[in-house]
């Protein structure tokens, strides 16, 4: 993550142009959010049909934006000195109240955490990482790309390819590569079950080496807070279960620790909700599937 240095004392604090230029030095894809936080709207010429820059009105395909304004939100997003500091963008930076960077242009993931629950949920569930403070919660930043999802649980958002993401200084802490079970809190229940038998499948115990987790107690946290999250769920009940069951298989599914005890309690949790023993074998086998397992 850059760390542009901070203004110093004795000179005024930088423009938010001087800013996203300092962040476009160190790679870092920029663009200005306006009033609202949020990105400015279209030029006319693309919000026709077509659009003129020959992308999707939305967006949804990856890409910049060839417009010579900041267009199509994230898709602006440039770590270009001379598009940055342009005359199309100047009446932006203008209005600007803050500045917005590609988390996946800049090969990085935010875990935003929009308030106080979310933030002790993840002290208790990723590995540490770079910490940003945000109004409300805090942003985790991990080293690699994936795609973005919103609401992938209670105030728990992921920034990174085709999304934005307010700069809002370099943060703490060492950046650490993005974990599996970031990427599986991204990945929905596949809408086709596959079959599989009846009875609980352990991950084999000498699968890929030594466990790597120095006490139980880590083990126990996570299936402990699986079984709250299943317990806890209002809706959507075969979802939770499943990323419930692929979070701990991203965690503790390669290392061997997982033991038959553990899967029990997991299911026994899955069964309460009202999933039937076999609901829970072919969730279990579909997130064993997912992650290559």
């Amino acid at each position: 993550m850059p760390q542009p240095a901070p203004p110093r004392r004795d000179r005024p604090a930088r423009t938010h142009l001087q800013t996203a230029l300092e962040l476009a030095q160190v790679g870092m894809p920029v663009l200005p959010l306006r009033r609202g936080k949020v990105p400015f709207g279209n030029c006319p010429a693309c919000t026709g049909q077509p659009p003129a820059c020959g992308g999707r009105p939305n967006m949804k395909t990856p890409g910049p934006c060839r417009c010579p304004g900041p267009c199509h939100a994230w898709a602006a997003a440039t770590a270009d000195p001379s598009v940055i500091a342009s005359p199309a963008w100047a009446s932006a930076w203008r209005e600007a109240v803050t500045v917005a960077y590609h988390p996946g242009g800049a090969g990085v993931t935010v875990v935003d955490l929009d308030d106080t629950a979310a933030v002790a949920w993840a002290r208790k569930t990723l590995p540490a990482t770079k910490v940003v403070p945000t109004t409300r919660g805090e942003h985790w930043i991990y080293r690699g790309a994936m795609r973005s999802v919103n609401a992938v649980r209670d105030g728990v958002d992921i920034k990174s390819t085709m999304a934005y993401a307010r700069w809002l200084g370099p943060g703490t802490g060492t950046m650490t590569d993005l974990p599996d079970i970031v990427r599986a809190l991204a990945v929905k229940e596949p809408s086709t079950v596959r079959s599989a038998p009846q009875g609980i499948t352990v991950p084999a115990r000498a699968g890929e080496g030594g466990c790597p987790h120095r006490t139980s107690t880590y083990l126990d946290r996570g299936i402990a807070m699986a079984e709250q999250r299943i317990t806890e769920a209002r809706s959507a009940i075969h979802t939770t279960v499943y990323r419930a069951f692929l979070a701990v298989l991203a965690t503790h599914g390669r290392c061997g620790c997982l033991t038959e005890a553990h899967v029990t309690r997991l299911f026994t949790a899955a069964q309460a909700k009202g999933e039937s023993p076999r609901h829970c074998t072919d969730a279990w086998t579909n997130a064993r599937t997912t992650l290559g397992m």
